[in-house]
């Protein structure tokens, strides 16, 4: 690399070890200012902070591969992750989250299932499940940071000596400052990412004429709609293409001839993930950093905003650049092309002295965003849902920062150690979402929505949803039908040993469903809180909600094609989805954001606004 470009890089590393030394000093005054940051920080911080935590190096390699294979049409394969979860935490879910007023998601299970027995094994099945999660995601980190990073340096070694390099020299940033090396490095990631997506968006359109781009890709490829059959035809560009999108998965292909159908899949799968709430992960440690529930749905609204369109303007473009200079190489590997090699050549050799240090800067800012935010989240786990909880609850704040130092760095490891066995990018991104993430989905939905689930059937669903995901591994099948199966398990689980065994007490249900306030099937607590109290309300704004989610999803669809619009440079379409954008964002000014109220908290009986104190933190 260019002098000019290592200066950059190390401007940067220089100040995020600056914030290092500052994170180190606020972290270390209590476990909750180590993992939530004291809960102090606004809502618009954490929502860029949580925003930025979800681009990484990995992800944004994986949809560059997308987007370059199946064009505008990738738009509809974000339904996977679902990148749309966002959406039902900013309308409903965030505000659900955050009333308990807890410090972890398995804490949570107090709130919803109190301190019976079974609440006791749905406590341990979630820390086991989140540390499996955390331990996945840091593979997932560890592939995609040793590919994106090898091509700059001279060194003849493996991508895992880079991966492992990577995360030591993160993980010691990580361990000594917490929730606030988080939420700091997320925001200078920001600033990155922004500078960097425009100045590649800026170069694409000035080196790049449209005409180019269509003549490297098959006729269709610029549309976003589609009928019931994929129609995207490679065979006279790169015929190894065709074998991919249509090939059965068996033998590598992705297996998406009939791609109506699958998206629609995607999107069922993609609902019920949503409606699960955030995974015990950092996705739920930002929630609950907020300073109150309704904080907590405005920070999602500004992270779908952070992690949309920066984001894809900077997938775009390097797509663009790689689709007209980076094909004829690509093309040259024959059946065993890689397109995750797309993002770090085309950075290596198609990006001008100075810019190409920005944007090595922001990605490498990107994946210490998402590990550092992953480790914190696991940490969390071990220190107060293991350590606190049965071995030492009343330890004193030192040993409980020092034993998070500790922690983080064991966490570190391990995914280093799993990360060795990972094979490829693409592959540890199907199995996390695919099995990992549909063996949480069940038993988290039945929780918000349905008074007659208990800790038992949690254990149960959970238990049975993970050990079908480690099968997995072992098992060759299209992550749609991976998706169904384990979902299937899983949800026979939860209902079987909920049935046979008893519900959760009327106490812990009534203080639930005041609390919280959700919707669905509670009809005998309500009737039990009727009883109580002649003047309670249910929560009635499911149409509501569901209105606001059809409408935002919308929304999100249009942060996403208008900067993939404007880097290939499809001026009308770009157009179109910037009035879309402006007509649903009127739309949810009106039905969202004015009904937020003051708070979000629940009605006291004297008629004053009041934030619950949450059943673990009020039992203790």
């Amino acid at each position: 690399m260019h002098p000019i470009d290592l200066t950059i890089i190390a401007l940067y590393l220089l100040l995020m070890a600056l914030v290092g030394w500052w994170a180190a000093k606020k972290a270390s005054r209590s476990a909750e200012a180590y993992f939530l940051a004291g809960k102090s920080l606004p809502w618009w911080l954490i929502g860029v902070a949580h925003g930025s935590s979800g681009v990484d190096i990995t992800g944004t390699m994986w949809f560059v591969m997308m987007l370059y294979i199946y064009g505008v049409k990738a738009t509809w394969l974000l339904w996977v992750w679902p990148l749309f979860n966002v959406i039902f935490r900013m309308m409903y879910l965030g505000t659900w989250v955050r009333r308990s007023n807890v410090l972890t998601g398995a804490e949570w299970m107090r709130t919803r299932f109190g301190f019976s027995r079974g609440a006791e094994w749905a406590y341990i099945s979630v820390v086991v499940y989140a540390m499996l999660h955390v331990i996945g995601f840091l593979s997932y980190a560890f592939r995609g940071i040793g590919e994106f990073t090898r091509p700059f340096f001279p060194w003849n070694v493996p991508d895992e000596w880079y991966g492992a390099g990577m995360l030591v020299i993160t993980g010691i940033y990580c361990v000594v400052g917490g929730m606030y090396s988080v939420v700091m490095n997320d925001l200078i990631q920001f600033v990155l990412k922004v500078t960097a997506a425009i100045g590649i968006v800026v170069i694409s359109i000035i080196m790049i004429r449209p005409e180019q781009i269509m003549a490297k890709v098959p006729p269709g490829w610029d549309q976003l709609f589609f009928g019931w059959k994929l129609t995207l035809d490679w065979s006279h560009l790169m015929p190894q293409l065709n074998q991919r999108i249509y090939g059965p998965i068996t033998s590598g292909g992705d297996g998406y001839s009939l791609f109506l159908f699958f998206t629609a899949m995607l999107f069922l799968k993609g609902a019920l993930v949503s409606m699960a709430g955030p995974t015990p992960n950092y996705a739920i440690q930002h929630i609950l950093s907020t300073r109150s529930p309704r904080e907590a749905a405005l920070e999602n609204m500004v992270m779908a905003m952070v992690s949309l369109a920066p984001r894809f303007l900077l997938i775009a473009g390097i797509t663009t650049l790689g689709i007209v200079y980076f094909s004829p190489e690509l093309a040259l590997m024959g059946p065993k092309v890689n397109f995750e090699k797309i993002l770090p050549n085309v950075l290596n050799k198609h990006v001008p002295v100075g810019l190409k240090g920005v944007l090595i800067a922001a990605l490498l800012a990107a994946f210490m965003s998402t590990f550092v935010s992953t480790v914190n989240s696991g940490a969390a786990y071990v220190v107060n849902d293991i350590y606190k909880r049965y071995i030492n609850p009343n330890a004193p704040a030192r040993r409980l920062v020092v034993l998070a130092w500790a922690t983080s760095s064991a966490v570190v490891i391990l995914g280093i150690l799993f990360g060795l066995v990972t094979k490829s990018v693409h592959g540890v991104t199907e199995w996390i979402v695919s099995a990992l993430v549909p063996a949480f989905v069940a038993p988290n939905v039945l929780k918000w929505h349905w008074w007659r689930f208990n800790g038992y059937g949690f254990f149960a669903g959970m238990v049975a949803g993970t050990a079908a995901a480690v099968l997995k591994v072992f098992i060759t099948m299209h992550p749609v039908f991976a998706f169904l199966l384990i979902l299937l398990v899983s949800f026979a689980a939860s209902i079987a040993v909920c049935l046979l065994t008893e519900p959760e007490s009327e106490e812990v249900l009534t203080s639930f469903y005041i609390h919280v306030r959700p919707w669905g099937w509670w009809d005998p607590v309500y009737r039990k809180c009727l009883a109580d109290d002649p003047s309670f309300q249910p929560n009635r704004d499911f149409k509501r909600d569901m209105f606001n989610i059809a409408v935002g999803l919308v929304w999100q669809t249009s942060l996403v094609t208008a900067p993939i619009y404007l880097a290939i440079q499809h001026w009308k379409e770009m157009w179109v989805s910037l009035a879309v954008c402006a007509v649903t964002s009127t739309i949810l000014k009106f039905s969202w954001y004015d009904r937020l109220g003051p708070g979000q908290m629940y009605m006291t009986k004297d008629g004053e606004a009041e934030q619950p104190a949450g059943i673990f933190e009020a039992a203790h």
